[in-house]
């Protein structure tokens, strides 16, 4: 199979979607592995390392896409990249298409046939492929709040952890999935005073043992969201409802009684944010403030980590990988339904619920597409 790597053009986004070791497995199980050149550079990862893998290199991404059987991402396909698909294409990469109603329009008008990593399912329960970038935004949460809490950032002035006789921050995390607990698991760590909200009673179970009642775990609903906008210097948005669109959990009516110079980071901005008042943002140009409030809603905020990133992410994406080259996509779905549950897009037509309920989309079946 042709499998095309092209370097990621999104705003900052420094990682690849495979690394030289990948190339080399699926060079010698018989695929032709095309990298676009410099596409590995941001993370560390030269043209020659794929050529000694095995793979080869091209400089013009015009010829890379046509060629190509199988596209490997990391980030949603940019306009230009849309532009380049067919129905010949398979496409495997985040999308996070239900906050983004135009990129979906352009896949089905594209006719390809488009595996999203974040939907992927597990036997073991989980998002596989979701869960290596969560685990890193949870942690990077933290170290971008921290650092939008400083006054010359436009935050209060708090050091997270304090100093002996003063109070350290108070820290909310909204969620206690793989970002959530990741997030409070940093924060804790730094020394802050940490509450993670959600409403799975079992999980708040989990995460009270695990850390031994070091952090608070406190059921979500209105009081206590009311009460972390009140009390906590920095809130960490880690919401995530799988494939759809994110709850507006707190709304610009809310910010009137945060503490000036409070700190809201939204991990979920890819899937449209947490926050009302978020709109996504970039390395660039991180962070902004609306009614005394700093919002820090980087959409990509693994790319700044790239090297270790890439790792992470690939770790988990090659088995994956290796399937599609060595089966093809449909018969690697049919037989495998956790990854069958990736399939957003095919032949013009959608196949994930939560996004055409997102857009009032006609979806069709999986099965219905693999049969």
């Amino acid at each position: 199979m042709q499998i095309a790597v092209p370097k990621e053009i999104k705003n900052h986004e420094y990682r690849v979607a495979l690394t030289p070791s990948g190339a080399r497995e699926l060079s010698e199980r018989g695929h032709q592995v095309v990298v676009q050149s410099g596409a590995g550079d941001g993370a560390g990862y030269s043209d020659d390392a794929y050529i000694a893998a095995g793979a080869s290199i091209e400089a013009d991404v015009e010829a890379l896409f046509q060629a190509a059987e199988l596209i490997l991402k990391v980030k949603e396909p940019q306009p230009e990249e849309v532009a380049r698909l067919g129905p010949q294409h398979t496409l495997f990469t985040y999308l996070h298409l239900a906050a983004e109603e135009t990129l979906t329009k352009g896949l089905l008008d594209s006719g390809a046939t488009c595996i999203a990593y974040e939907t992927i399912t597990a036997a073991q329960g989980g998002l596989p492929l979701l869960a290596p970038m969560s685990t890193v935004a949870g942690r990077m949460a933290v170290q971008a709040g921290a650092h939008s809490l400083e006054k010359a950032q436009g935050g209060a002035g708090v050091l997270l952890p304090g100093v002996p006789g003063v109070a350290p921050a108070r820290v909310t995390v909204i969620g206690g999935g793989v970002v959530g607990e990741n997030a409070a698991r940093m924060a804790l760590g730094l020394g802050a005073e940490v509450t993670v909200l959600d409403k799975s009673i079992p999980r708040l179970e989990t995460l009270d043992d695990r850390y031994q009642g070091r952090m608070k775990t406190v059921f979500s609903c209105a009081d206590a969201l009311d009460e972390a906008v009140r009390e906590s210097d920095l809130i960490i948005g880690a919401v995530l409802v799988p494939g759809a669109a994110a709850p507006k959990l707190i709304t610009r009516a809310m910010l009137a009684d945060m503490k000036p110079g409070a700190v809201l980071v939204d991990v979920a901005i890819d899937q449209g944010g947490c926050f009302e008042t978020s709109r996504p943002t970039t390395h660039a140009a991180p962070t902004y403030i609306v009614d005394g409030v700093v919002h820090y809603c980087v959409a990509n905020m693994p790319g700044a980590v790239a090297r270790t990133s890439t790792q992470a992410l690939t770790n988990a994406t090659q088995p994956f990988v290796v399937a599609l080259a060595d089966k093809g996509w449909r018969r690697a779905l049919a037989e495998d339904r956790h990854f069958a549950a990736g399939l957003n897009v095919h032949d013009g037509k959608l196949t994930y619920a939560a996004v055409g309920e997102a857009f009032s989309l006609p979806v069709v079946s999986v099965d219905s597409v693999l049969s």
